[in-house]
C-alpha cells in the first residue's frame, strides 16, 4: 500500500511516500528555520505562507523520488494537530484536495503518534506495547502505547516543553534559533554541575513535568551575571540545564516502563536527539533491563515520513476524514 504523506505543523513542510508504513520511498524536507532564526522563534504567518508556497512543488519531488505516479498512490495522510493552526491548515487543505482530485481516502494523523510511529521506520522489529517519551519544541509527554493506535498520556508538562526550555534560554545566551544543537555544542566540555538549576516534582503525579522554574532560574542567572558585570560561564550554564532537563525525563521515562510492566522505551520527537538527554537514557536503560529504542537524527524532527507511517496503521484500524476534516492547534494524543 502506498501512502502519499503530508507535514505542515511548524517551521517544515514535508511530503513523502510510504509503502506498508515501514518502507519510505521518499521524504522531501523543506525546514524554515534559518528564515524564522531572525525573529528568534517561528513567526506564525510567515511560516504558512511559506508551506503554502512550498507544498506544492514538495509533493511533485516526493513522488518524483519515489518513483510513483499520483494514480499508483492508494491513500492520503496528513499531520490535522497538534501545530500552529495557520501552518496546519494548508497541509490539512492541500491533503483533501489531492485526495479529492485522486479519489482515494484521507486519513488524519495526530503530530506526535507521528513522532511515536518514526521508530517504526528505524526498527522494524518494535511493536507494541512499550512507553514512549516524546519531547519536542511543543510537547513534553510520556505515552502509553498499547497499540498502533491505542495510545494515552500518562504523564506530561504542565508548562513550558523541553525544547521550548532549550530555545529560549539560547536565546539569552545569544545563540542562533532553534537553540537544541547550539546549546548542545556550547555544553560539550562544560561542567554541568556548575549551576545548580530546579528540579520540578509534581505533588498529585510523579509523572508530570514542569520546565517553567528551570527557564526562568537559567535566564535569571545570565541577567544577573549581565547586570553585576561578571563573567557567566555559559559552556557549564548549558551543560547544567541539559542534565537537569534530562533528569526531569529520563528518571520517569524509566519509572513508567516499570509501572506499566513493560520492557521497552522509545523516544521520539526533535529533543530526542541532544546528546545528554539519549546518553543518560541508554545509560538508565541499561542498568534497568529496558529495551531502548532512539530514532536516527535524522528522523527526530518533523518530518512527512513518520506521518506516513503512522497513517497505515491509521488506515488499517478504519481512521478516515472527509472533506470537513479541520485543523487542531491542540488536540489529544
Amino acid at each position: 500500500m502506498l501512502i502519499l504523506a503530508f507535514e505542515s505543523s511548524c517551521d517544515e513542510t514535508a511530503a513523502a511516500v510510504v509503502r506498508n508504513g515501514r518502507e519510505v520511498l521518499s521524504d522531501a524536507i523543506l525546514s524554515q528555520a534559518d528564515m524564522h532564526a531572525v525573529y528568534g522563534g517561528v513567526v506564525p504567518e510567515i511560516a504558512s505562507r511559506k508551506h503554502v508556497e512550498a507544498i506544492a512543488a514538495l509533493t511533485d519531488r516526493a513522488l518524483t523520488e519515489a518513483g510513483v505516479s499520483k494514480k499508483e498512490i492508494d491513500a492520503v495522510a496528513v499531520t490535522y494537530g497538534p501545530g500552529l493552526i495557520g501552518a496546519l491548515l494548508v497541509g490539512v487543505n492541500f491533503a483533501k484536495s489531492v485526495a479529492c482530485a485522486l479519489g482515494r481516502p484521507l486519513i488524519p494523523v495526530h503530530h506526535l503518534r507521528g513522532h511515536i510511529a518514526a521508530n517504526y521506520i528505524a526498527f522494524p522489529e518494535l511493536e507494541p506495547p512499550f512507553i514512549a517519551l516524546c519531547i519536542s519544541g511543543g510537547n513534553s509527554l510520556l505515552a502509553d502505547v498499547r497499540g498502533y493506535t491505542d495510545m494515552s498520556v500518562i504523564g506530561a508538562t504542565r508548562d513550558d516543553a523541553a525544547g521550548e526550555c532549550f530555545d529560549k534560554i539560547a536565546r539569552v545566551l545569544g545563540l542562533p534559533y532553534p537553540g537544541g544543537k547550539p546549546m548542545q555544542d556550547l555544553a560539550e566540555g562544560g561542567d554541568c554541575t556548575k549551576y545548580p538549576l530546579p528540579r520540578a516534582k509534581i505533588a498529585d503525579s510523579e509523572f508530570d513535568m514542569s520546565f517553567s522554574g528551570l527557564k526562568t532560574a537559567a535566564v535569571n542567572l545570565v541577567h544577573n551575571a549581565e547586570q553585576k558585570g561578571e563573567t557567566l560561564d555559559r559552556s557549564s550554564l548549558a551543560a547544567s540545564v541539559a542534565a537537569a532537563i534530562s533528569e526531569e525525563l529520563v528518571p520517569r521515562s524509566v519509572k513508567a516502563v516499570q509501572r506499566c510492566g513493560y520492557r521497552t522505551l522509545a523516544a521520539a520527537g526533535g529533543v530526542a536527539a541532544n546528546k545528554r538527554i539519549r546518553y543518560d537514557l541508554e545509560k538508565a536503560c541499561r542498568e534497568n533491563g529496558i529495551q531502548l529504542y532512539l530514532p536516527p537524527l535524522s528522523l527526530c524532527g518533523d518530518n512527512g515520513a513518520m506521518i506516513g507511517c503512522q497513517g497505515y496503521y491509521e488506515y488499517l484500524a478504519g481512521t478516515r476524514a472527509d472533506m470537513s476534516l479541520n485543523a487542531y492547534a491542540n488536540l489529544e494524543i
